[in-house]
């Protein structure tokens, strides 16, 4: 079954569009991140900079990187805020795997956690949120 999801050119295409998406919006969090801190302190830096960049996320993966026909956008909304969430609890494990198991720098944990979550996080929005 996962052959047959890495041979069709649609999702590959789609695939590629959603990596786009994350690589930007994670340079969105940070332009973010770093306009702020100075300004309001490290955690409501972060914060902002998250709520700014997962906005940005949502928006370019629904219209662009996985365009969805779907037309219940509340509960679609509401899926991708689980999607969120998943990755937001997969991405710590992996961290906290890396730092406390691995003794990883902080950096390395955090860079390492991303790729588990991307790939549960692709194949939900692409195969469910932002669907067919």
């Amino acid at each position: 079954m996962f052959d047959a999801l890495l041979t069709d050119r649609e999702t590959q295409l789609r695939l590629l569009r959603f990596l786009a998406v994350g690589g930007g919006t994670a340079l969105v969090q940070v332009a973010v991140l770093r306009a702020l801190k100075p300004r309001c302190g490290e955690t409501w830096a972060f914060s902002i900079s998250w709520v700014v960049s997962t906005t940005t996320h949502y928006f370019a993966n629904r219209y662009w990187a996985l365009p969805s026909s779907r037309h219940d956008a509340v509960q679609q909304a509401g899926e991708y805020l689980f999607a969120v969430a998943l990755s937001y609890l997969i991405n710590l494990g992996a961290f906290k795997l890396l730092r406390n198991r691995f003794k990883l720098s902080t950096t390395w944990a955090t860079l390492g956690a991303i790729p588990p979550s991307t790939i549960v996080v692709f194949l939900i929005l692409n195969f469910r949120v932002f669907g067919k």
